[in-house]
């Protein structure tokens, strides 16, 4: 992750995802900054991704909700995310940008 409205990106060390695909069911894992761990499922229609997610908090507590990604392709030909997303409870619109690592 690069970039989120809803915490601040520590560079040093950003959430880091990992994400499995078959018959556009898609489904992964996540952890770092301010998640220890994090799990997600969702479907892939063409260049938009729906997930659910939920994660427990390095803070202590849960949160999860669900996102629509946007799969572009940068200008250095790699992938990179455009995700909108909310917590569940909370109809506050956020987004963030994940670029792929190679």
């Amino acid at each position: 992750m690069v970039s989120s409205t809803a915490s601040t990106v520590n560079p040093d060390s950003p959430t880091r995802f990992e994400y499995w695909e078959d018959d556009e069911v898609v489904w992964g894992s996540y952890t770092g900054d301010t998640v220890t761990q994090g799990r997600f499922v969702g479907t892939r229609d063409g260049d938009q991704v729906t997930i659910s997610y939920v994660h427990a908090l390095v803070a202590g507590g849960k949160a999860g909700g669900r996102s629509t990604s946007r799969i572009e392709t940068g200008q250095d030909g790699l992938l990179r995310l455009v995700e909108e997303f909310s917590f569940e409870g909370d109809d506050t619109r956020h987004v963030s940008v994940c670029t792929e690592v190679v």
